[in-house]
């Protein structure tokens, strides 16, 4: 991995942990998800990098891809169990973190702290040579030892230029799998613990999109829509508000489903724990250098 790469991943990073920080600041009981959502966005500019996906804000069973509408007023309320996922990036090089807050009460500590005891006894093993199976069993003890279960078809991922989700998936459980980790890989480990079954289901269609495969469209929606994502987040997550704000919001649409039917968009689903049961996330990447980098740990 070249240097100015590292120092590109690290400042990621460091803007990542900034965020998480200023979340724990102002998601309060009253606070309106849009608020937060726009004000950490916003703050990521400001800090010198760019939002590598929009603010992800799931609450209570919601374990993913929860982000707010336009004029959305969803609000923050006593005893929610929030998932704070950032994503950062810097000429597309990212940082991956995530944080488990409850707001107001204290209901569900050792749940938050199965996530995060679990991503960081797997940090403590990740390093070149391991396999993804050691991982993934390290993270199940952890979590089930807190009497809780880890969510099986969530995982963590490797990271690449401007791409989210690369090889190799990193499991929540022993796969068996006998594929190492390997020196220069730069991934996201990503604990889900939960007091349900253990698996998520698509709830409903998100906010959040990604351009799949470019292709040529002919309605000028669509188009429009297209070459905004293309030169600003090229295969990186997008949402609605986004669109609005920066191309207006007539004709997003029309747009999107022309995008969709023509197969050239991706919608990420909100994901929901099946038996409605509460989850916790903790996250952080790691360069896999000689000595590994976590480049998002406070």
């Amino acid at each position: 991995m070249e240097e100015d790469v590292i120092e590109k991943y690290k400042k990621a990073g460091e803007i990542a942990k900034k965020i998480i920080s200023l979340a724990k600041e102002i998601i309060k009981d009253g606070a309106k998800t849009l608020d937060v959502a726009e004000k950490l966005e916003n703050e990521i500019i400001k800090l010198g990098g760019k939002p590598a996906w929009p603010m992800n804000l799931s609450i209570n069973s919601i374990a993913a891809h929860w982000t707010p509408k336009i004029n959305d007023e969803t609000i923050f309320k006593k005893g929610d169990v929030v998932k704070v996922d950032v994503g950062v990036h810097v000429d597309g090089w990212i940082a991956d973190t995530a944080k488990t807050f409850e707001i107001g009460t204290n209901n569900w500590k050792d749940l938050i702290k199965a996530s995060e005891e679990a991503v960081n006894a797997a940090i403590d093993i990740a390093k070149p040579g391991v396999t993804i199976s050691e991982i993934g069993s390290i993270v199940e003890e952890t979590i089930r030892r807190y009497g809780f279960v880890p969510i099986a078809n969530l995982s963590g991922h490797g990271l690449e230029n401007y791409k989210t989700h690369v090889p190799p998936t990193i499991p929540n459980f022993n796969n068996k799998s006998n594929q190492k980790l390997e020196e220069g890989m730069a991934i996201a480990i990503e604990p889900f613990a939960t007091n349900g079954i253990g698996k998520v289901i698509d709830a409903k269609e998100s906010e959040i999109f990604k351009i799949e495969v470019p292709k040529p469209v002919r309605l000028q929606s669509a188009r429009k829509i297209l070459n905004y994502v293309l030169e600003e987040h090229q295969e990186l997550p997008f949402c609605r508000r986004w669109l609005a704000k920066k191309i207006g919001g007539f004709g997003i649409e029309m747009g999107l489903r022309e995008l969709n039917r023509i197969g050239a968009l991706h919608n990420y689903s909100v994901l929901k724990e099946e038996s409605d049961g509460i989850v916790s996330q903790a996250e952080h990447t790691i360069l896999l250098l000689d000595t590994p980098i976590v480049t998002t740990k406070l």
